[in-house]
């Protein structure tokens, strides 16, 4: 079969037809679960894997949660709503921000900023972004922060090793707290906590340890995200939720994927990381993305970086030798 954009179209039916039974065998055979939680984010992720769960579960067996911290887009919230009402399931709110504040979470990430911005304070935004355009040339993946003054002025500058990982550490306490309240309702009512990831996330380390990395079953892990989009036109989910551009929703100001991770927005990214997983020559894999071939080199070479620095998120606790014992 010749590759083309269409390669990754897939049958949403025939999908559907697996995935149920399978969620099904799974959540009550083998992990003798009554129901699942899914947090709700107001992204086409959580919104299709909540779908898929009340497919294969029944709405009275699929808990929804919000789980917002001072950070959050007001429009998350509203959109995760629209979906708990679409579907017709329960979904409860915890506001995470009082327990991110008590760890720590803003005061950690804001002195890492203030060595960078020292004027940066209360009324001012911020976000981290991916510097310069993998398509252009060949880059080393380092970060800038932005920052947005209560004034409206935005302004930039590199962010050193020792301070961008401060930032991104205590951001990722926003992912644990989260998770951390999903299985205790989990925990509480039986259920099994589904992850949201899709295989573009998966595949490429775009989750936090502990955090949307942990979960009992990932449905959607296997399913490029363009795959997630089809599945959710197909299931008839709410236009608004669909129509979204995909993004991060952890900073506060607006941050896509594509800024914050990924090289190419998520269609292209899509194209050119299965065209790597199955082998596909970068000259073809050019083509059918309209890029040229050094460009679709660059964007293997890069996939293959994400998976060298991200390989550690994917790693189970390693055990190491047994202890030697006496008269062995």
């Amino acid at each position: 079969m010749t590759f083309s954009k269409k390669t990754l179209e897939i049958d949403c039916v025939a999908v559907l037809e697996r995935l149920g039974p399978r969620i099904r065998e799974v959540v009550g055979g083998e992990l003798k679960r009554k129901g699942a939680v899914v947090g709700l984010s107001g992204g086409i992720d959580s919104t299709v894997t909540a779908a898929l769960m009340v497919e294969a579960l029944g709405r009275e067996r699929v808990l929804g949660l919000f789980l917002p911290d001072r950070d959050s887009s007001p429009e998350s919230l509203r959109l995760g709503e629209l979906l708990a009402s679409h579907l017709g399931i329960e979904a409860l709110l915890e506001d995470v921000g009082p327990s991110l504040e008590s760890l720590g979470c803003y005061r950690r990430r804001d002195e890492a900023i203030r060595r960078v911005f020292p004027e940066f304070g209360p009324g001012y935004r911020q976000k981290i972004a991916l510097h310069g355009n993998i398509l252009d040339k060949d880059r080393l993946n380092f970060f800038e922060i932005v920052i947005e003054s209560p004034a409206g002025e935005v302004k930039s500058k590199r962010l050193p090793v020792p301070d961008y990982l401060q930032v991104v550490a205590a951001s990722n306490m926003k992912q644990r707290v989260r998770t951390l309240m999903e299985y205790y309702h989990a925990e509480r009512l039986n259920y099994v906590v589904a992850g949201t990831p899709n295989r573009l996330e998966y595949d490429q380390g775009f989750f936090v340890k502990g955090g949307d990395g942990l979960a009992d079953v990932k449905p959607i892990a296997h399913l490029y995200k363009s795959q997630v989009f089809a599945l959710a036109r197909h299931l008839g989910l709410p236009a608004e939720i669909i129509e979204r551009p995909p993004t991060t929703d952890t900073y506060s100001m607006e941050q896509s994927q594509e800024e914050f991770f990924f090289a190419l927005p998520y269609d292209l990214m899509d194209l050119m990381l299965y065209a790597h997983n199955e082998g596909v020559d970068p000259a073809e894999a050019a083509a059918a993305a309209g890029l040229t071939e050094e460009q679709a080199r660059r964007v293997y070479r890069d996939i293959e970086a994400k998976r060298r620095t991200t390989r550690i998120l994917h790693l189970p606790a390693l055990l190491l030798e047994e202890v030697p014992q006496v008269g062995h």
